[in-house]
């Protein structure tokens, strides 16, 4: 199971090529001219040359139930150049990632996001210095009053990083939360998680709980404070951007989604 959650965070981060990085090897070429979107029995295709296109590992043909969905993954292979690269393709390597993973892993993921949910960033507060405990205190402890009340549980956050369990009652109903969505979605949530740091914050999102804005602002409290005292260097800018870009893409297959 371990193995199957690391590959979908692999695809994530290449998504045309497995496992390559990018950065060091030699970037396919564009084969294909003409991009399309259109409806199939069960949803959307996007085919490149009038072909459907297919996942990089096992070749599954990728049907999305989304239109909104099949039209970003097009406007991606659209923009490409004279080479492909994965990196700018979030839509593409998510929804790679999903087929690639398969209806399986569906309760896997689902752990993935609750296992995160219990040990959660917003459960572990810092005792200093006292700007940024109060700044933990005013976004985090709105964040958990909002969940608290939504599903009628509670939370036990702590101080440092010794562990404290949070209530069975707590996390079998957050567990219930998840246990209607599909395979995109769920997907998502990983992606949203591990990019966060916050199983409870996806949840939240995807309960329309917090808005994206919200979600990222206050998975980044601890480091927005470093960055307003010590700074932020040229390539740490870059890379929290490409986050956010992956973040988003996260987000809009969740909200492509909702019922």
């Amino acid at each position: 199971m371990r193995d199957q959650l690391d590959e979908i965070q692999k695809h994530l981060n290449d998504g045309y090529g497995r496992a390559q990085q990018l950065d060091k090897v030699e970037l396919p070429k564009r084969f294909y001219k003409d991009i399309g979107v259109s409806p199939v029995d069960g949803g959307f295709v996007v085919t490149l040359d009038g072909r459907q296109t297919r996942t990089p590992g096992h070749k599954h043909k990728i049907t999305v139930p989304s239109a909104a969905i099949a039209t970003a993954m097009a406007e991606e292979w659209s923009a490409q150049g004279e080479f492909i690269d994965a990196t700018t393709m979030p839509m593409v390597r998510l929804i790679n990632s999903a087929v690639e993973s398969g209806e399986d892993m569906i309760p896997a993921f689902r752990e993935e996001v609750l296992k995160f949910a219990a040990g959660d960033l917003l459960l572990y507060r810092a005792d200093t210095p006292q700007e940024l405990v109060a700044k933990q205190e005013a976004v985090w402890d709105k964040a958990l009053t909002t969940l608290a009340r939504h599903f009628g549980v509670s939370f036990q956050p702590t101080m440092g990083i010794i562990h404290q369990a949070q209530p069975k009652a707590t996390l079998d109903r957050l567990a219930e939360s998840l246990d209607a969505e599909n395979l995109l979605t769920v997907t998502a949530l990983v992606s949203m998680t591990g990019l966060t740091g916050s199983g409870l914050l996806s949840i939240g999102l995807l309960h329309e709980l917090f808005s994206p804005d919200q979600v990222w602002d206050a998975a980044h409290v601890d480091e927005d404070y470093q960055i307003g005292h010590w700074g932020q260097d040229e390539e740490a800018v870059h890379r929290r951007a490409k986050r956010r870009a992956e973040f988003d893409t996260a987000v809009a297959v969740v909200e492509a989604l909702r019922p």
